[in-house]
């Protein structure tokens, strides 16, 4: 059996929504020191839909294609359909990925969440904090899916 499924290699290969957008209306950030995967997420925002998303990530090829694959998957949403998506949902919509890679889904919700929040603080907007875990990639859910 592959390692990687064909829509891994495809979102690594052939990645979706890469670089950066001009103003963007929310930006995150987000990474794991202990693989050294980074990724960056950016929103643009219209009528409280996701209009444009685009993404910057240094790191292996399972967080290209799970960054690829969620920027995918909210392009489109609403901003609370967004905040919904899970890391288990990013692998899933990739058929999968090996357990010791199931980190870089979980930089991908967090990288969503982050850009999320960076839009409600910049305008102001009140939100349950308790819907941004703020663990740095070193918490119990990036061990689990």
């Amino acid at each position: 059996m592959a390692l990687y499924t064909e829509t891994v290699m495809d979102h690594f290969t052939n990645p979706r929504n890469v670089g950066s957008i001009e103003n963007p209306d929310g930006v995150g950030e987000v990474g794991n020191a202990k693989c050294g995967d980074i990724m960056k997420i950016y929103l643009k925002i219209d009528d409280n839909v996701i209009s444009d998303v685009k993404f910057e990530t240094f790191g292996c090829g399972s967080a290209i294609a799970s960054s690829s694959m969620a920027t995918e998957m909210i392009k489109g949403m609403t901003i609370e359909d967004a905040l919904n998506v899970t890391n288990k949902q990013v692998v899933e919509a990739l058929g999968g990925l090996p357990p010791h890679k199931l980190h870089c889904s979980v930089l991908a919700e967090e990288a969503v969440k982050s850009a999320v929040k960076d839009y409600y603080d910049r305008n102001g907007i009140e939100y349950d904090a308790s819907q941004f875990p703020d663990c740095g990639g070193d918490c119990e859910s990036c061990h689990m899916v």
